[in-house]
């Protein structure tokens, strides 16, 4: 009989055997070392990516701001002022920034006629002409307005003519005025508070997203313009050029309320307000509607502009909005970085809401990230900056180099070049940078057609004004100085004096060279500020 004790089945498992085989003392030992020895490197490899990314970012940072570049968004922070001084501390705007509901805010502007004829007046325009300005149609607008009063405006409709004619315009004129008197109050209230010396909008500058500041003044100053601008043409049509300069100098003052705004949003907005104000200008210089005082007024006003300069501060408030991006993801996580493409866009502007993403895969990823490796997404990202913005734009000599932003593009794609997949970029630190950077050097294309514009416009009314002394128009602009005009400014592009001609219909021709930087004999191209071919044209149709 076998005394021998029975094995379980824990016992018989060659498995475990093998195991217990591998646990001894020694071996238990050797294994701890080796997972010491691997958590130390690990922890080493960290340290020194941590460091080095520190380190390169902080030389990097040190250098730009003893050049006196600012980094800090929060230092772009326009301080408060007291109400009494502050265009902003009206009812009306402070209205804007109330949320009624989840649905949406209050705009003000939905219940009046102009918002019902939006949209439905159509243009004729002369086929290949579209590099000139046009009279707006106020025939087919006062046949809008006149539908809506009637109430037989249907949904379908679209109001055009062909009937650009002073005559026409101003037989129209009236029905215009009359539709938009549903807004006097709210100009009432604009005007008053055009008077006091600052604007600042009640913006919550959220120092946890900058871009998920809400900004909801925007569209309710662009509502604004077109109802001023609109109003703005029937004057003029009707001869009433004093009311018309009143629209057109709260057009430049809306435009003008958002200038302090660290915010590129708001900066190229304030560029295409101008633009829109100038029309007015350009319809009253071409019917000589303008008195002598009312073009040294606006002469004066237009001649203050320098959109080279303000782009270098809205510039600025960028790079710094992306350097505060990655320090916030270093802070607050992965999933921070995450959270901001979930976005609710409403009319107040894109909102981040919610927590941040509790996805685990994210956050382990993040968990995986060395901090140093975000310092180095702050320093490519500045980088990169100044590998697409250098040297494009010098607001000094109020300037804009095509040529240069064109060539600083291709530089920029060549720096991104093998980005995809994401990997890459991820592993190259130049995810923040792939993200914020493409497009900026459009940026400043738009700032120099908002500069040619303000200067055409004020050359344009010096010239009127040389008329209204001597019967026509000067043979060279050099003639406008220094009576009419203190000093000429140049071309935002090249830096040459801006091109000019009289006509033999007594007319002239005034041009900028345009992006393409060839004197084209001020033959412009497809669209007023063609990318491609043309120049850059500021002249008025024949008389009829």
């Amino acid at each position: 009989m076998n005394d021998q004790p029975r094995l379980s089945i824990w016992d018989r498992s060659p498995i475990v055997r093998a195991i217990r085989g591998l646990l001894t003392w020694r071996d238990i030992r050797r294994e701890l070392i080796i997972l010491a020895w691997t958590a130390t490197i690990i922890a080493l490899l960290y340290g020194l990516e941590n460091w080095y990314g520190r380190h390169v970012w902080n030389k990097y940072r040190h250098a730009l701001e003893a050049r006196g570049e600012q980094l800090d968004f929060k230092a772009f922070i326009p301080p408060p002022v007291p109400d009494d001084q502050n265009f902003a501390a009206t009812p009306l705007i402070k209205s804007w920034f109330v949320r009624e509901s989840s649905a949406g805010n209050k705009l003000g502007w939905a219940e009046d006629n102009y918002s019902q004829v939006q949209g439905k007046i159509g243009f004729l325009k002369t086929k290949g002409d579209g590099g000139n300005r046009h009279f707006e149609d106020l025939v087919a607008c006062g046949m809008a307005f006149d539908a809506v009063r009637s109430g037989n405006m249907k949904s379908y409709q679209r109001f055009e003519s062909d009937k650009l004619d002073l005559e026409s315009r101003a037989k129209a004129a009236p029905s215009v005025l009359e539709g938009l008197k549903t807004d006097d109050a709210v100009f009432a209230e604009l005007r008053v508070a055009s008077q006091r010396p600052y604007s600042r909008y009640p913006i919550e500058y959220s120092l946890d997203n900058p871009w998920a500041i809400l900004l909801p003044h925007v569209q309710n100053i662009r509502a604004a313009c077109g109802r001023l601008q609109l109003g703005a043409f029937a004057e003029l049509a009707l001869g009433q050029s004093a009311n018309a300069l009143e629209d057109v100098k709260l057009m430049l003052h809306l435009a003008d309320s958002v200038k302090d705004e660290p915010i590129l949003f708001s900066y190229l907005w304030r560029l295409s307000w101008l633009q829109r104000a100038t029309q007015p200008v350009w319809e009253g210089l071409a019917e000589h509607a303008w008195s002598d005082a009312q073009l040294q007024e606006l002469q004066t006003r237009l001649q203050q502009y320098n959109f080279v300069a303000d782009l270098k501060q809205a510039l600025d408030a960028e790079r710094a909005a992306g350097v505060l991006t990655a320090e916030l993801v270093r802070k607050k996580g992965l999933g921070y970085f995450m959270a901001l493409g979930s976005v609710e866009e409403t009319v107040f502007g894109p909102a981040v809401h919610g927590e941040f993403p509790r996805n685990r895969a994210v956050k382990a990823i993040g968990l995986l990230v060395p901090h140093g490796w975000y310092y180095q997404e702050q320093l490519n990202y500045c980088r990169l900056f100044q590998v697409e913005l250098g040297g494009t734009f010098d607001p000094a000599k109020k300037q804009v180099s095509p040529s240069r932003i064109q060539s600083n593009g291709r530089e920029l794609e060549r720096a991104f070049a093998g980005r995809k997949p994401f990997g890459t970029i991820f592993i190259r630190h130049q995810v923040l940078a792939s993200m914020l950077l493409p497009g900026l050097g459009g940026v400043a294309r738009r700032a120099a057609t908002a500069q040619v514009t303000a200067d055409q416009a004020a050359i344009a009314c010096a010239l009127e004004r040389f008329r209204l002394a001597n019967g026509q128009f000067p043979e060279a602009l050099d003639a406008l100085v220094p009576r009419f005009i203190t000093k000429l400014p140049n071309d935002v592009i090249g830096g040459e004096p801006y091109k000019y001609r009289r006509t033999a219909d007594g007319q002239f021709v005034l041009y900028s060279v345009g992006w393409n930087e060839k004197d084209d004999g001020g033959m412009p191209g497809k669209t007023l500020f063609d990318e491609t071919q043309g120049d850059w044209v500021w002249q008025y149709p024949p008389r009829q």
